[in-house]
């Protein structure tokens, strides 16, 4: 069983990572799993931010009804629990290991301060929302109403949602005018969870690895738990990681994929795979 390590004190380089999808047609598929609760929240709100981000600078409705039903699972998501305190603290917390990198050599210091001053920024906007920043969003009837409706299959169409239906016919100017004031209220949560998630990747190296057989098994340190784990492949492969486990130790088992039809089976070939441990 490979023992899992912290870079993050020697190797944290301060870089603007690359978009995920540049770098996945680039260097190939990176697949994610979270190791706690609170980094599954992350990935899920950064997931359905960018499809709200994506979908909301198209015109068509279609592209609308997208965006509208990222923004009300991002309100659902953040009904439970206080996420923000959540990001707060882990705001500070990135913060504080900046602030010891100010004294070591070698390091960019006007990228470190860049990097600083985009986390202060984050969490003085952040802190200024207040506590009850989603209540608008929460007490509008109309993004109730749709809200409600999408909990049934096909219930949003128009016979369902009428207003729904004349709002999405109005000029997308008007459209989007509505939407990114709905998206002014959430972006100050969600922009800084997409900066702690890049610094969350940032602070670790990929390290080579191999899954003989097709099976992986790594255990982390317990005083550094891993937070997040990556396993990148090569570019064209027909094969995807299979990850379970916790933030003690975890199993990979690598599936060859055939099509939609065919069940994926393991493979019992070696795999070569990027492995980053994030703590």
């Amino acid at each position: 069983m490979k023992k899992g390590f912290s870079t993050a004190g020697q190797c944290f380089t301060i870089r603007r990572m690359t978009s995920p999808d540049s770098s996945r047609q680039a260097a190939g598929p990176v697949y994610e799993q979270p190791l706690n609760e609170r980094m599954r929240t992350f990935l899920r709100l950064d997931f359905l931010y960018q499809q709200a981000l994506f979908h909301e600078e198209r015109e068509d409705a279609w592209s609308t009804r997208a965006a509208m039903s990222a923004l009300l699972e991002i309100l659902a998501i953040t009904a439970r629990g206080d996420i923000r305190s959540e990001v707060l603290k882990d705001l500070e917390r990135q913060m504080t290991v900046m602030h010891d990198y100010t004294t070591r050599p070698g390091v960019d210091t006007s990228r470190l301060k860049a990097v600083l001053t985009n986390l202060t920024g984050l969490r003085t906007e952040l802190n200024s929302v207040g506590a009850l920043f989603m209540q608008r969003l929460r007490d509008s009837e109309f993004l109730n109403s749709i809200k409600h409706r999408s909990t049934i299959p096909g219930g949003t169409c128009e016979f369902d949602l009428p207003d729904y239906r004349h709002w999405l016919d109005q000029p997308f100017a008007t459209r989007t005018k509505a939407f990114s004031d709905w998206m002014a209220t959430i972006r100050p949560l969600c922009d800084a969870v997409t900066e702690l998630l890049w610094l969350t990747r940032g602070a670790a190296r990929p390290r080579p690895e191999v899954a003989t057989g097709g099976v992986f098994q790594i255990a982390f340190e317990r005083e550094n738990p891993c937070q997040l784990l990556r396993i990148a492949l090569p570019a064209g492969t027909q094969l995807f990681p299979e990850i379970s486990g916790s933030h003690h130790r975890c199993s990979v088992r690598f599936l060859l994929w055939a099509d939609a039809s065919v069940r994926p089976v393991q493979t019992t070939e070696d795999v070569q795979f990027q492995l980053t441990v994030c703590t």
